[in-house]
């Protein structure tokens, strides 16, 4: 393919791309497809001769698209909201393009320095205290990382590098395994899955503290936990905060966490990758109260804020923590201004050397929606999840499970979880609307997140209404 092919391609590929999304709603939100069905679409081996560009865009329709799972459809409504915008996906053309791979100041410039503006750009945004901001000369700062589950894990060797260098610095006599045999890690029992995942690559233990009647860990709770594992010899070390938790939207309560773990010197960090984009709403910030106390915060963009997948945002309040933790020099990576102070090397933040030109998607973004479009997106989201739950409380055969805070609705019919296990087996197998569910104090619970960005009231109105339709014949059916 030569530069001119490429122009008319590409032009052609757009067209496709905006034609896919714009009409998008008229496709079958989840596949009907079985495992294994792809392979018999397409040869055994790669051809020896190429094919043509016109072959390959028709199989996009005949192998790829009947097996893809619309997440940007108006009635994907699982898991939380993916990001996804004009200039999002323009950007990321032209990082592409570029192509150049972060992994220092010098591999290109205008990567490293992008990256480090916007992350203030969108700590600004979110009014988190200036400790966590680079500017020209603060000791914190923020980068990009390809998930919220790579930020936790980065925050808790971190955390682990740093305990055993001042265990040590205090009683040189114990060695490093030693320390990490006794090291104990803490997150919420509604935490996402990816804190223990964190917990069993960094080979630590990890404790799950309980819960209060709105699915938040509580101060009082947490310190009974900790004088028991401090009695057994243990060193609670790290604890992994959650602002809206992935089953229900439940936030942990910052303001009496962090003062724990400041006067036990343990690690918070505090994980918002859906509710964090929030925030950016003067409404919505109390809800990042205590920040403050945190070391590191992460969210992602990439989930609510129109940046697609990924662009995960995570800053620390300082920095050299996660430098140490992870510094690695060579002489071929090595350049002339590494030491000057005014610059970080991003391979030293992170658990991969490189990484893309994410932070156009961040800078296209910021600049053509403004914080004001931003703010009514998810305002937005926010009031249609409100006219759910409106809807689901209008049934006296449903009831709501948690509190509706942002755009997420837990929600079931009254009775047994066998009941409602088959509820959303119906509504999935239909394939009109798509939901997962979630377990709350037992009980089997529905999901109801507002996730497209072209998802309307006319669109939750008709997933309620399928809703209630399915519920109908299911009653019907159990009454036969």
């Amino acid at each position: 393919m030569d530069t001119a092919e490429f122009r008319r391609r590409g032009k052609e590929m757009v067209d496709y791309i905006a034609d896919y999304l714009e009409s998008i709603e008229q496709r079958q939100v989840y596949p009907d497809v079985q495992p294994g069905y792809l392979r018999s679409l397409i040869p055994e081996e790669a051809p020896e001769q190429p094919d043509s560009y016109e072959d390959v865009v028709r199989d996009i329709e005949r192998v790829i698209m009947p097996g893809v799972t619309h997440w940007h459809s108006p009635y994907f409504y699982a898991y939380y909201s993916t990001g996804n915008s004009y200039p999002s996906l323009l950007a990321d053309m032209l990082s592409a393009a570029i192509g150049c791979v972060g992994f220092s100041w010098a591999a290109s410039p205008a990567c490293t320095e992008l990256e480090t503006v916007m992350l203030d750009w969108l700590g600004k945004m979110l009014n988190l205290p200036e400790d966590f901001l680079a500017g020209t000369a603060g000791q914190g700062g923020g980068v990009i990382q390809g998930t919220a589950s790579e930020a936790t894990i980065v925050a808790l060797l971190a955390a682990r590098s740093r305990t055993v260098r001042q265990i040590q610095a205090q009683s040189p006599e114990h060695t490093e395994m030693d320390i990490i045999s006794k090291l104990v890690a803490y997150s919420s029992d509604q935490a996402h899955s990816s804190v223990e995942k964190a917990g069993l690559i960094a080979g630590v233990r990890m404790r799950k503290v309980a819960t209060d009647e709105k699915f938040a860990v509580r101060g009082e709770t947490f310190s009974v936990m900790l004088e028991e594992d401090k009695r057994k010899g243990l060193i609670p070390f790290y604890f992994c905060a959650t602002l809206g938790t992935t089953p229900s939207c439940a936030f942990d309560c910052l303001t009496e966490l962090g003062p724990i773990c400041n006067a036990e010197k343990i690690w918070m960090h505090i994980d918002a990758a859906y509710a964090g984009s929030a925030f950016i709403c003067p409404e919505f910030r109390p809800l990042l109260n205590g920040v403050e106390f945190a070391d590191s915060f992460n969210f992602n963009p990439h989930k609510w804020l129109l940046v697609h997948f990924d662009c995960s945002a995570m800053w620390v309040r300082r920095r050299s923590d996660i430098i140490r933790a992870f510094k690695t020099d060579a002489l071929y990576l090595n350049h002339d201004h590494q030491d000057s102070g005014l610059i970080t090397d991003y391979r030293h933040w992170q658990i991969p050397m490189g990484s893309r030109f994410r932070s156009l998607k961040l800078w296209f973004v910021f600049r053509l929606y403004g914080l004001k479009g931003l703010q009514a997106h998810i305002r937005k989201h926010v009031l249609l999840a409100k006219e759910f739950e409106r809807r689901v409380r209008e049934d006296q055969r449903f009831e709501i499970s948690a509190d509706v805070v942002l755009g997420l609705v837990c929600f079931r019919l009254k009775g047994s979880n066998e009941l409602n296990e088959t509820l959303l087996k119906r509504i999935n197998s239909a394939r009109k609307i798509h939901l997962v569910p979630c377990q709350l104090a037992g009980r089997f619970v529905l999901r109801f997140a507002v996730c497209a960005r072209s998802t309307e009231s006319h669109h939750v109105q008709e997933a309620w209404a399928h809703i209630a339709e399915i519920a109908s014949e299911l009653m019907q059916d159990l009454q036969h």
